[in-house]
């Protein structure tokens, strides 16, 4: 495969992306302090890449401090970030940690566990990190006066998709079934948001709600339960792709770069404790998806598909509606999927 000629940061591309949809919304940051939870997660490097560099090219003199339980590991991971003067480090963890010391105007608060594994094995866990890590993200909030909060939330909120919903909505009314254990992740994400609600109204914090729902890029990691993330493992060791079920969910992908966008916009403009989703309404079958990324690598590499459709099954969905994130606050997708795939399986080659 023909590797893309890179600047010295071979996200550059993305990063200028970023900024020239961000430009105008940064000046709120000017000389201000921002504290992030889940800064070093796969969410969190493009936070932080993002806000490195548009600090960089608007001089803003701002700092983020980002709360980790492995400073040491992320300084390995990312180096240029970790070296960055304006970025810093609190360790803790997000359900216990201390408060550091100083006013901060904005806090991101995207720390969580959610893998599957963990969902699986020790559901209490699960549901108290997210719980337990958000009441203590709102009280540093109240105590240091912060101007803005985001909160990272998921699709995940609204249970089992009906398969009569192409699109799930905001105002979609059902949720995760609490006799399931693996309802924890979506349970403790819904418990988080009235968390949310009631510090707001009780305490007058302006926070907005941002539902994830699945994404692609850069620092993806390939090696746990997200199918594309899996596939995309499979062609670089240039291996068929393995599909493990049926092929036959829906889902979508926003690439990184617009994640960013997003979240950023929603920060700085959101409407308080409104929920935006934050995804792609391009579906794919899981199946499509496996040969779409086949498709990326020359030549294709091979796809196999463990089980055949039930007949008479619906499909499952997962798969937002974003009427809300376009028409309030302008936000689209602007790279589609094939472009998103090309753009990763180039930066893991360039490596």
């Amino acid at each position: 495969m023909a590797v893309k000629e890179f600047s010295s940061n071979p996200l550059a591309d993305d990063l200028n992306h970023i900024f020239a949809y961000t430009k105008d919304l940064w000046k709120e940051l000017k000389h201000q302090r921002i504290f992030i939870t889940g800064g070093t997660g796969f969410f969190g490097c493009w936070l932080l890449e993002s806000f490195a560099w548009a600090n960089k090219k608007l001089d803003l003199g701002a700092s983020a401090l980002i709360l980790t339980r492995k400073p040491d590991a992320f300084q390995k991971k990312m180096p240029h970030l970790a070296s960055d003067p304006f970025i810093q480090f609190h360790t803790g963890d997000v359900s216990s940690f201390d408060f550091p010391q100083g006013h901060f105007t904005h806090i991101i608060h995207g720390a969580a566990e959610s893998t599957a594994k963990l969902n699986d094995e020790n559901s209490l866990i699960m549901f108290e990190t997210i719980v337990q890590g958000t009441r203590r993200t709102l009280d540093f909030a109240r105590e240091t006066g912060a101007k803005k909060i985001l909160f990272i939330s998921s699709g995940a909120v609204y249970g089992k998709q009906p398969h009569e919903i192409t699109h799930i909505p905001e105002d979609f009314p059902g949720g995760p079934d609490p006799m399931d254990k693996r309802s924890a992740y979506g349970e403790g994400k819904r418990a988080a948001e009235l968390l949310c609600t009631i510090y707001a109204n009780q305490y007058g914090l302006e926070i907005k709600i941002a539902r994830c729902f699945a994404f692609v890029g850069p620092y993806l990691p390939l090696d746990v339960h997200f199918a594309i993330g899996n596939f995309i493992r499979d062609g670089l060791k240039g291996e068929s792709i393995f599909v493990k079920g049926d092929g036959t969910p829906y889902r979508s992908y926003l690439y990184t770069a617009d994640l960013a966008i997003w979240l950023w916009t929603i920060l700085f403009r959101g409407k308080i404790c409104h929920p935006y989703n934050v995804g792609s309404e391009q579906e794919i079958t899981i199946g499509e998806l496996a040969y779409k990324v086949a498709g990326s690598f020359e030549p294709p590499a091979q796809v196999r598909i463990a089980k055949k459709p039930e007949p008479g099954q619906f499909p499952e969905r997962y798969v937002p509606l974003t009427q809300r994130a376009q028409t309030e606050l302008n936000l689209h997708q602007t790279i589609d999927l094939q472009e998103a795939i090309k753009r990763v399986v180039i930066w893991h080659v360039a490596k």
